[in-house]
């Protein structure tokens, strides 16, 4: 765990001084687009459940706090068409690189949850999906790359994901925390920036038997909920 946090400050520092050429594009492009703030803050839940302001670069338009749902689905009349891009690219989440300089994120662990949905978890997903620093990827963000498309088909995305998605998400965290260490988390980084430069290609970098969960989920049908 030593090393994983010394990789995850190097990579973080050096990379946030090679961005702020691309940070400073981004945040011109969302202001222009809308006007309103480049940054977007929430509330998630860290190691030991311990919550922390999660940083992105605004993707949605402002809503009024507590508004809405914490769940977006494609399609979401709140997304900004700057917002598309940023998350078709998932450039809006590199300014977490600054939550993991700090220690509040990992490159790689599971991602963290809303309160109000983590509530949804069992006391028992909860303590192991706490047990780690949250990350900016991890095998359930290579599995649900396209989550909010997902979502959309399904008629209760609310129902969906708590009854669907949370547990394979659970199942996902623990395989992950069975084979942690720096070769994993480097495997995983390097299978993020595949799925981001080759969205529609099959991930080689990415077990079959991760990639097959999609499929059966798929298969289950998407409205087939208990």
């Amino acid at each position: 765990m030593a090393t994983k946090r010394v990789i995850d400050i190097l990579v973080a520092a050096i990379g946030l001084v090679l961005l702020i050429p691309l940070f400073a594009v981004l945040a011109i492009a969302i202001r222009l687009d809308d006007g309103g703030p480049v940054f977007y803050r929430q509330t998630r839940l860290g190691r030991s459940g311990r919550p922390f302001e999660i940083d992105k670069f605004r993707s949605m338009r402002p809503v009024v706090k507590g508004a809405g749902s914490n769940l977006t689905v494609a399609g979401d009349p709140r997304v900004t068409r700057v917002g598309a891009f940023l998350r078709r690219a998932k450039f809006d989440e590199l300014p977490q690189l600054l939550n993991v300089l700090v220690g509040e994120m990992s490159l790689v662990g599971p991602r963290p949850e809303s309160p109000d949905l983590a509530v949804h978890y069992s006391l028992a997903q909860r303590a192991m999906m706490l047990s780690v620093r949250p990350g900016m990827t991890d095998y359930a963000s290579l599995l649900f790359r396209d989550e909010s498309a997902i979502l959309a088909r399904a008629s209760d995305p609310t129902r969906f994901y708590r009854e669907r998605i949370i547990p394979l998400k659970y199942e996902l965290c623990a395989h992950y925390l069975s084979e942690i260490g720096p070769l994993t988390d480097i495997r995983i980084i390097v299978a993020t920036i595949w799925s981001i430069a080759f969205p529609s290609a099959r991930n080689p970098l990415v077990d079959r038997a991760i990639s097959d969960r999609l499929e059966s989920l798929d298969a289950a049908g998407i409205d087939d909920v208990a």
